[in-house]
């Protein structure tokens, strides 16, 4: 599905994606995956969502967001619960969710400059 939202200049936004890849800015993406406002880690290391460790959470911290949305491929699946407690305990929020969603849902909050990590899975 493509995306069209740009108002904001010099930021990453994810301007499509699909079964097996994201595009993001003018960049076209076959694995997964960190996206923030002005950061893209390409070869996310992580196997999926529910196979996250800790070392899988690190890239992702040193972004220092607020809230991170999990786009955890063409369904929603969730985290084990320790990981998702080391969000609470960082006071990170975490949202789990497809990756249609998670996409739609990077491309608003960081056009309202909120400070959004998108760590994502392509299947």
């Amino acid at each position: 599905m493509k995306l069209t939202l740009d108002t904001r200049p010099g930021i990453h936004l994810i301007r499509a994606y699909g079964r097996g890849e994201i595009r993001v800015n003018d960049q076209l993406l076959r694995t997964h995956c960190i996206v923030t406002a002005d950061a893209l880690i390409e070869n996310w290391t992580a196997r999926a969502p529910d196979a996250l460790t800790v070392e899988d959470l690190q890239p992702i911290f040193d972004t220092k967001p607020d809230l991170v949305l999990l786009g955890t491929g063409a369904a929603q699946r969730f985290p084990p619960l320790k990981i998702r407690s080391l969000f609470t305990e960082r006071r990170i929020g975490l949202e789990a969710m497809d990756l249609g969603a998670a996409c739609r849902t990077f491309n608003v909050l960081v056009q309202e400059d909120r400070r959004v990590t998108a760590a994502l899975f392509v299947d």
